[in-house]
């Protein structure tokens, strides 16, 4: 069995995350996100794995080469225009020769991919695509199916009197290659609009499973802030996450609150306080300095006396003295805060 990651998004809804490092390799936890949906598969025992990329390709396959340091055999594919789900599935049509699972590049969650693949198996389906409950499933395509998990029908963004059900598309699917006859070449094609209604028209043996484990779109800002709590506090059953070692430039007096992260290579002062937050290496910060709820991506320093809480700080910030940064601020690479300033809620 085959994987296909599609990776290929620019992260619009990430940015400015997003705009130096691509999203299928933004940490979570001080991990590349991809390593997450590499460990679920390598649980099924699905090695042979295809990255389907378009945004900054190179730094991607940079990051993980072939695949060797993690166990799998990474093979990439690149659009040179966007191609949508479907479009770049059929894009990897010469690396595909058995069952594929295909996974959104953006999704982060712990199912059991076995149990997804016996349950594809056993119904000898064409197409078999996770389900996820959500609380207000009017934002989203609903998945109507039949008690025996046959997919009947979708419903894109219902009125509130047309939900009858809470399951919505999860963003994984396992496909048998003749699926990839109903993707045209080289045009834009999704699998929602195009090639799942085809199937449904055909009659072939299209099946859903609906998950109700963890599950998360990582792709805004407050999703992935949670995204790195949620594994930090091992609410995600996947990487553990590595707890935090005082390094040699930790202060006695620095006081660490689990389950934060926080790389070796820093440098903590005195009674700087970091509480439920993940640090990234060779980050600076000043006497007194207050993290909490956040991300502090590698580089970055954080002057005396200042509070970062409930926020997302990116790589190589500079953040002066007695600076407050509060819930829902999101800084971008190289960003700076003069001393005394205020921004966030």
């Amino acid at each position: 069995m085959q994987a296909l990651i599609l990776a290929g998004g620019k992260g619009t809804r990430l940015r400015p995350l997003t705009m130096h490092t691509p999203k299928p390799i933004v940490p979570i936890a001080n991990q590349p996100f991809l390593l997450y949906q590499l460990e679920l598969l390598k649980r099924a025992d699905v090695r042979d794995v295809i990255l389907s990329l378009s945004y900054q390709p190179q730094k991607i396959e940079d990051k993980l080469g072939d695949g060797a340091d993690y166990n799998v055999r990474i093979s990439y594919t690149v659009e040179a225009s966007p191609l949508g789900t479907a479009g770049a599935y059929r894009n990897a049509a010469g690396l595909i020769n058995e069952t594929t699972v295909v996974f959104n590049g953006d999704v982060l969650t712990d199912i059991d991919m076995n149990e997804v693949i016996r349950f594809h198996r056993e119904r000898q389906a064409a197409a078999t695509i996770v389900l996820t409950p959500v609380p207000n499933p009017t934002a989203y395509g609903l998945v109507e199916t039949d008690r025996d998990g046959r997919v009947r029908r979708f419903l894109e963004k219902p009125k509130p009197e047309e939900v009858i059900c809470d399951t919505i598309n999860a963003g994984i699917y396992i496909l048998e290659p003749r699926v990839l006859e109903y993707v045209p070449e080289d045009e834009p094609f999704m699998f929602e609009y195009g090639v799942f209604p085809q199937l449904l028209e055909r009659g072939e043996p299209f099946f859903a499973q609906v998950w109700r484990g963890y599950w998360r779109d990582i792709g805004t800002s407050s999703s992935y802030l949670q995204a790195n709590l949620d594994v930090i506090a091992g609410r995600v059953n996947l990487l553990a996450p590595v707890p935090a070692q005082r390094g040699e430039k930790f202060d006695d007096t620095a006081f660490i609150e689990a389950p934060s992260v926080v790389d070796s290579s820093c440098t903590l002062k005195a009674g700087v306080r970091i509480i439920n937050s993940v640090v990234s290496r060779n980050c600076l910060f000043e006497e007194r300095a207050r993290i909490e709820d956040s991300v502090v991506r590698s580089g970055t320093r954080i002057g005396s006396g200042s509070t970062v809480e409930g926020a997302i700080i990116g790589k190589s910030c500079h953040i002066g003295r007695e600076v407050e940064v509060g819930r829902g601020a999101v800084l971008g690479d190289k960003s700076v805060l003069p001393d005394y300033s205020h921004v966030g809620e």
